[in-house]
């Protein structure tokens, strides 16, 4: 059973039409960077509670718990959420879950963050919390796909991670609506399975190398996981047998 604790509204930021991040406080439980929590909205009249799940965008360290979220047209949540003020009650879950988390990952040269849309949001709380468990990858590429460029709403708190890590993190952006010079265009799934995202990285996807993480859209997760396990003889990564690929499902 979920305990529920009320959250405090700080802020929310309207990215675009489609596109948000609620700021909240509250006194949750420690969670690891990349997990995910639950947040609550009940209903005046009926007392019925609509529940989400969403991946932190904040590092454990932060006061601020931030979530970046789609809005989804006639959707019974976000709609809600979205048109909330700060004096308008919201619960989150106290405790976290999820194992999409560095330390269930085994050592690797590579580590591929693989993302689209929202899905950036764990690997925002991954890279700004560090730690050592970062200690175990020589190099981590960053993909992230969205629709048009500006739907790249955290791009001033990549760059900052960029630099933070210099030489060992690596960022490629691909847009599918619209063409950028020197941005990839398409879909992640074809991209990869046609080299181009290799290719433009310079690295390649092997077994032997690498570690994938995907998150994001579900057809995405899929289409490029089968790939690795068909093409890159990859397996999935489980708790008691380690493999290649770690993937988030609480769509």
């Amino acid at each position: 059973m979920t305990n529920w604790v009320k959250a405090n509204i700080i802020k929310l930021n309207q990215w675009n039409n489609k596109l948000f991040s609620i700021i909240l406080r509250a006194n949750i439980n420690p969670f690891i960077a990349g997990q995910f929590t639950k947040l609550c909205i009940k209903n005046k009249k009926s007392k019925d509670k609509i529940q989400r799940a969403y991946s932190y965008v904040n590092s454990p360290n932060s006061k601020n718990l931030e979530f970046y979220i789609v809005s989804i047209p006639n959707g019974k949540f976000t709609r809600k959420l979205i048109n909330m003020n700060c004096d308008d009650e919201i619960l989150i879950s106290k405790e976290s879950a999820g194992f999409f988390t560095l330390n269930q990952i085994p050592s690797s040269n590579l580590l591929w963050m693989i993302a689209t849309g929202t899905g950036i949001g764990p690997y925002l709380s991954i890279l700004q919390y560090g730690g050592k468990e970062l200690n175990k990858f020589n190099k981590i590429i960053l993909i992230y796909a969205v629709s048009y460029f500006k739907d790249i709403s955290y791009l001033n708190l990549i760059n900052k991670l960029k630099t933070k890590y210099k030489n060992k993190l690596h960022v490629e952006f691909i847009l599918s609506r619209e063409k950028k010079p020197d941005i990839l265009h398409g879909h992640i799934p074809r991209l990869i399975t046609e080299g181009f995202i290799e290719d433009k990285v310079g690295n390649y996807i092997e077994k032997e190398n690498s570690h994938i993480m995907l998150c994001g859209n579900p057809g995405m997760v899929h289409d490029t996981r089968k790939f690795l396990v068909e093409n890159k003889n990859m397996r999935k990564n489980l708790r008691k047998l380690k493999g290649h690929i770690t993937s988030e499902h609480y769509w």
